[in-house]
C-alpha cells in the first residue's frame, strides 16, 4: 500500500551509497516501510541503477514508485535567483536560504577560486563581477565551487555572445602592435577586459532602466577621459560593504569614507567590480553613447 509521508521530507542521498544504506535513509524518513523489501526489488531489477541526489516525498507512494523515481533520477533542485546588480553578498545570501550552503562558505569561494577567471582577468582578486545574474538550479550534491563555477561559466558565455572578449582583445592589440613581449601583450588585453566589466558594474547600479545605460556609460566615460572624480554613490557603499560597516544608508559624511573603491576621493575607476552586471550594462560599457554629458 501507498505511504503518505508526516509533511514535507526531503531525503538527501550521497554519491556512493549502498543500496542497503538508500533503503535505510528511506527507512528512517518514513517514505518506505520495509528496508529488505525494497532491497530485494532492486535486486530483481539489478539493470536499474539508482541515482544519487536530494530527493522530495510529499504524496502518498508505494515502495516501487519510489524506487521508480530513484532510477530516473527524479532530484529535486533549489532555484537560486540572482538579479543584476547583486553583489557577491546578495548572492551568497541567496544561495544560504536557497538551502545550498552557507554565506561565508559561498564568499571563502568567491574570494579564492581565481582560476575560473584569471586567462581574462589576472588581476581581479575576487569574482565580484563575474557571477553573472540569472535563474539558477542547483542540486545539494553540488559543493559551493560546483554553484560559483556554474555563474563564472555563465558570464564567460554572456560575454561571448556579445562579442567582449574579442572586442576588448583587438582594441588593445592596435594599441600594442609594435610591443614584442607577448605575456605584456596578453595583460594589457585581460586589464582592459576587467576595467569594462567595473564600468558596466557602476553603470548596472546607477540605473534600472536598459535604455538609459548607454548614456549612464558615456557621462562615465566623458569624466575619465578629463580625469574627474566619478563620484558614483554605489562605489562608496560597496567600499563599506567590504569593510562591513554599511549601515543600510549613505549619509554625506560616507563620501570621504576611505577606500580605493570611493569614487568621490579617487578619480579613475575603482579597482574592481562593484557587483555583478547583466547583459545590456555590459554592452553600455562596451559601446556608450556619443554625448558631451558629464
Amino acid at each position: 500500500m501507498p505511504i503518505t509521508p508526516e509533511g514535507r521530507k526531503l531525503v538527501l542521498l550521497r554519491p556512493g551509497y549502498s543500496t542497503r544504506r538508500i533503503a535505510a535513509e528511506l527507512k528512517s524518513a518514513g517514505v518506505i516501510r520495509s528496508r529488505l523489501a525494497f532491497v530485494l526489488w532492486h535486486r530483481i531489477h539489478r539493470k536499474q541503477s539508482l541515482k544519487a541526489g536530494e530527493y522530495l516525498f510529499e504524496r502518498p507512494a508505494n515502495a516501487l514508485d519510489i524506487h521508480g523515481r530513484l532510477a530516473r533520477g527524479d532530484i529535486y533542485v533549489h532555484t537560486v535567483v540572482i538579479p543584476e546588480g547583486y553583489t557577491m553578498f546578495d548572492i551568497a545570501q541567496a544561495v544560504q536560504d536557497a538551502g545550498l550552503g552557507s554565506r561565508q562558505e559561498f564568499l571563502e569561494v568567491a574570494q579564492s577560486d581565481l582560476e575560473l577567471i584569471s586567462d581574462l582577468a589576472p588581476q581581479a582578486k575576487n569574482l565580484e563581477g563575474y557571477l553573472f545574474p540569472n535563474t539558477y538550479q542547483f542540486t545539494r550534491t553540488q559543493n559551493m565551487k560546483d554553484i560559483v563555477a556554474a555563474m563564472v561559466k555563465q558570464f564567460r558565455q554572456v560575454a561571448e555572445e556579445i562579442g567582449l572578449t574579442s572586442t576588448v582583445q583587438d582594441n588593445n592589440v592596435q594599441r600594442t602592435e609594435l610591443e614584442k613581449n607577448g605575456a605584456q601583450k596578453r595583460t594589457l588585453v585581460e586589464t582592459d577586459l576587467q576595467k569594462t566589466v567595473t564600468m558596466a558594474s557602476i553603470i548596472e547600479k546607477e540605473t534600472a532602466v536598459a535604455e538609459e545605460r548607454p548614456l549612464v556609460a558615456s557621462v562615465y566615460y566623458n569624466r575619465l577621459t578629463k580625469n574627474m572624480a566619478l563620484q558614483a554613490d554605489p562605489s562608496v557603499i560597496y567600499a563599506e560593504l567590504l569593510d562591513g560597516t554599511y549601515g543600510g544608508m549613505l549619509h554625506h559624511s560616507d563620501m570621504r569614507f576611505k577606500s580605493l573603491y570611493n569614487t568621490y576621493t579617487h578619480a579613475g575607476l575603482p579597482p574592481g567590480p562593484i557587483g555583478n552586471p547583466g547583459r545590456t550594462s555590459l554592452e553600455a560599457a562596451m559601446r556608450p553613447a556619443n554625448t558631451n554629458y558629464y
